[in-house]
């Protein structure tokens, strides 16, 4: 199996058991997370109705780019956003991704700007 295919098949199996814990709920929706590698995406998304909440990415930042800055201003806006849509609670999923760089940077500025997870 070469390498890409591998690294893939490996992020699939850590998504399904992230996936198999962590569930969006109207009281505590599920704060998803994107990162490809220009930039990054995230969602809060009520899985029981099926429904984005806020939506935030680095497309329409300020700081344009895949870098860390980046994801700490796309985790400030997404929480801003959720927080007027009455959002104070989250579940962090980070969707296979390893929790450092810009998926830490993102969740720690998401914090900071007053989400609970």
């Amino acid at each position: 199996m070469d390498t890409v295919k591998y690294k893939k098949a490996r992020q699939r199996r850590r998504k399904a058991g992230i996936r198999k814990r962590v569930a969006g709920t109207p009281q505590r929706p599920r704060l998803t997370v994107y990162r490809s590698l220009n930039h990054i995406y995230a969602q809060v998304i009520d899985d029981l109705e099926g429904r984005t909440i806020a939506a935030a990415s680095s497309i329409a930042a300020k700081v344009p780019g895949g870098n860390c800055q980046a994801a700490a201003d796309v985790g400030k806006r997404l929480a801003e956003s959720a927080k007027s849509a009455g959002v104070a609670e989250v579940a962090f999923d980070r969707n296979g991704f390893r929790f450092h760089g810009r998926i830490k940077a993102l969740a720690s500025a998401a914090r900071e700007a007053g989400l609970k997870f």
